[in-house]
């Protein structure tokens, strides 16, 4: 059992282990929290309330959560010392318990920590960043049918630019390394012509690996296996026709991993359509069948036109008796789509989107917009979820200014605590919350952001008084 400096453990209750990446789960879990800062000395309590009383209504005393208080940002420092914002006896609860929830963390000023949640995904290897972006009927929103948005987006946690790679324009090493990559390494690489990287510049590297992919998406496969119908569909999101082998090999990894590791369950886009296509027309040809999945496929040189229909044939006899007849319709789908793509397609196709997985800063755009439309970070839970541990947190940021007014909207938090009792496997306690919220705000009693939004506007409820409201409506 793990030795804490200035905290004391649960005498009652258990830890959560993992194994093979997936929690095993006792009755009476112990989990540690962090209030967070600002707004988290109100937002906490009121999730705390919801989270005991679900549990408590959904099974009776058969199962319950032991609380541990752990630190971390500004009242860490209180109890720590000065830069204590990420004190060992935090991470040492983390690592021994398992699954820990947070509320909104200050990003420290001096210190040496650049943030908070990059520094806990980073140091216990979270690397799926879990973020569902769902409307509640009657949550304000600037969209027409924000109904139509309902995504789990899957942002890479460890790797991209957030690994924090790069050095200034002024500092030495920083122009020791411009200068060796203008001098040797751009021109030995013999594809960049005569490519320069200005002089002044700031660098920053952005490494993607082929395990650190493919992990993350395994997990996306995962998850889509749990849904159902056209929700069974993971979408790869990328910048690859530009960033080729850093983003397309994030899209390349992607489809290899489907159709090796999950290639009973999946059907690619393309496959799909190759499938389709005989499915409509038994006599089609192999040529006919690649005409109708590339249209322009007539003004191609005989060289691709042959690798085209070896494509079709070679899908046709690999997977046509196993997913053909329309059996790849139950199966989860994969396909890609640029992430530039993706801002606009969720705001006019949102019904053709289920699972994003993403890169790491891809995703933290794609996320914060797909939130907007569905209400806003206040209604946007967040998960960090690794092959050890999982942390669940608030999307937001701690805004100070209605620290201790109990007026903030606790929503971002609870919504993460649905999501960790889902992962708990405590679905039912999950359901009661989601039940309740979502009948608040279809009845307008909501807090003062949502409020302000309803037209006409209605009376806003407490932070408190919110959470009240919720348990009255399990």
């Amino acid at each position: 059992m793990a030795q804490f400096e200035k905290l004391t453990a649960p005498t009652q209750g258990n830890a959560i282990i993992f194994e093979k990446g997936q929690p095993i789960v006792p009755n009476d879990p112990i989990i540690p929290f962090i209030r967070g800062d600002g707004t988290g000395i109100d937002i906490w309590p009121a999730t705390q309330k919801v989270l005991d009383a679900a549990v408590d209504h959904a099974y009776s005393g058969h199962k319950r959560i032991e609380w541990f208080k752990i630190y971390a940002g500004d009242e860490a420092c209180e109890k720590y010392g000065t830069f204590q914002y990420l004190p060992q006896d935090t991470l040492n609860a983390i690592r021994t318990y398992g699954v820990a929830i947070k509320g909104p963390l200050t990003t420290p000023i001096g210190g040496g920590i650049r943030s908070l949640n990059v520094a806990l995904r980073q140091i216990f290897d979270l690397y799926s960043c879990v973020r569902p972006c769902k409307y509640y009927e009657g949550t304000p929103s600037p969209h027409k049918h924000p109904e139509d948005l309902d995504v789990i987006v899957y942002r890479e946690n460890t790797e991209d630019i957030y690994m924090g790679i790069e050095w200034e324009s002024n500092d030495p090493i920083g122009k020791e390394l411009l200068q060796k990559l203008n001098s040797e390494i751009i021109p030995a690489n013999g594809k960049l012509g005569k490519r320069q990287i200005p002089l002044g510049s700031g660098i920053g590297i952005k490494p993607v690996s082929k395990l650190g992919s493919q992990r993350h998406i395994r997990k996306a496969i995962q998850h889509a296996l749990l849904l159902q119908g056209n929700k069974r569909h993971v979408t790869l999101v990328h910048k690859g026709n530009i960033m080729k082998f850093t983003e397309g090999a994030f899209r390349d990894w992607g489809y290899e991993l489907a159709i090796n590791e999950f290639r009973d369950v999946c059907i690619t886009e393309r496959e799909s359509w190759i499938l389709n296509n005989l499915e409509k027309n038994n006599n089609l040809s192999i040529e006919s069948n690649a005409k109708m999945i590339d249209p322009g496929f007539d003004s191609l040189p005989n060289e691709k036109k042959n690798a085209i229909c070896a494509e079709v044939k070679l899908v046709l006899d690999q997977i046509g008796p196993s997913h053909g007849n329309g059996k790849w319709k139950s199966m989860v789908m994969i396909d890609d789509r640029i992430a530039d793509s993706i801002f606009q397609q969720i705001q006019t196709r949102p019904q053709e989107y289920s699972i994003l997985a993403t890169l790491n800063l891809n995703g933290d755009y794609i996320s914060d917009a797909a939130a907007a439309i569905v209400g806003g970070l206040g209604m946007a839970p967040g998960a960090n979820i690794g092959d050890k541990a999982a942390i669940f947190e608030a999307t937001h940021g701690t805004a100070p200014k209605h620290a201790g007014l109990d007026r903030i909207n606790p929503g971002s938090v609870i919504l993460s605590g649905v999501m960790m009792l889902e992962f708990l496997g405590w679905q039912e306690a999950a359901d009661l919350i989601t039940k309740g919220l979502s009948k608040c705000i279809s009845q307008k009693q909501v807090t003062y952001d949502l409020a302000r939004l309803i037209d006409p506007p209605v009376e806003p409820m407490s932070c408190s008084g919110f959470a009240s409201a919720i348990i009255e409506k399990f």
